[in-house]
């Protein structure tokens, strides 16, 4: 009997292309930010909460879709990334470019519902993430310009809810302390690619510098993100539940940056995938507790 091969199933195909469940990594700190300004301002909203879910989903999967096309050649030329559904053709161009297409519309249109600063700001904020995936070509700190990017998402969300600047330290604060926290883990996921990205001509801080100072760059870079996590609990007024779930993160941290090693990278999808998922979620139930008990 003949066995009958499934159907493509293009969606599918495109949400597994921009790693659609990675979302956790960023919308944590999103909710963060909007909760804590909307405990400040006593301005609590299920329809602003909604709209800046939507607004971060459709810019994550904008900045994914957009890096996988305009990295789709040298993605073929590493062996990690090679089996990526736009190199195999499992997700043609076309669909990809829909799907960038799709994504700026919904996040202007969240934008534009929000308030009028938000949607006056949407191209800042989809600038750095487009070129992301071409700073590698002429940039060492291509981990900086990521950084950058992640930067926009908390400040986007308080300004989601106030429309103004005014007051808006804190989230700079959080902003800041969330770029660096995945410029840093972005340090650490590019070492496995050292070899390659110096074979192919990528630029990265670890194909530059070497693993020992990469990693010794993101052991820094977590440090000072931790002080600005830190920094932000204490402008905001966040009480001793927050700083529990901010010991924890410290551990969390500690534990991602002692399991990888410049002689044994065979842990950094451990430390990129669980310990930085465990970090986002728990620092943000942690503050979620402690509103909730206020």
């Amino acid at each position: 009997m003949t066995e009958i091969a499934p159907r493509p199933n293009p969606v599918k195909d495109f949400l597994k292309l921009v790693a659609f469940e990675h979302s956790v990594f960023a919308l944590p700190f999103a909710y963060l930010s909007t909760l804590t300004v909307m405990r400040l301002e006593d301005a609590f909203s299920w329809w602003v909460l909604l709209l800046v879910t939507v607004a971060m989903v459709a810019a994550r999967t904008l900045a994914m879709a957009a890096n996988r096309i305009i990295d789709r050649q040298i993605d073929a030329q590493n062996p990690r990334t090679a089996q990526r559904e736009l190199v195999t053709g499992k997700v043609s161009l076309k669909t990809a470019y829909i799907g960038c297409a799709v994504s700026l519309v919904v996040l202007l249109v969240a934008a534009g519902l929000l308030n009028w600063l938000c949607l006056a700001l949407s191209p800042l904020a989809v600038a750095p993430l487009i070129i992301y995936p071409y700073a590698k070509r002429f940039t060492n700190y291509p981990h900086a310009v990521l950084g950058l990017a992640q930067m926009v998402a908390p400040v986007g969300a308080w300004l989601a809810v106030t429309g103004s600047f005014e007051g808006s330290g804190p989230a700079i604060v959080l902003g800041a302390a969330v770029g660096l926290w995945i410029g840093g883990f972005d340090l650490i996921y590019a070492c496995q690619d050292v070899e390659v990205d110096r074979e192919i001509g990528v630029h990265s801080t670890p194909a530059r510098w070497g693993v020992k100072a990469a990693l010794h760059a993101s052991s820094v870079t977590h440090a000072v993100a931790w002080l600005l996590f830190a920094w932000f609990g204490a402008l905001t007024g966040y009480g001793l539940v927050y700083w529990i779930g901010l010991a924890i993160v410290a551990a969390a941290l500690v534990y991602e940056h002692t399991i990888v090693k410049p002689n044994d990278l065979s842990k950094v999808g451990r430390a990129f995938f669980t310990a930085n998922g465990f970090v986002a979620l728990a620092l943000f139930i942690a503050a979620l507790v402690d509103l909730l008990l206020r």
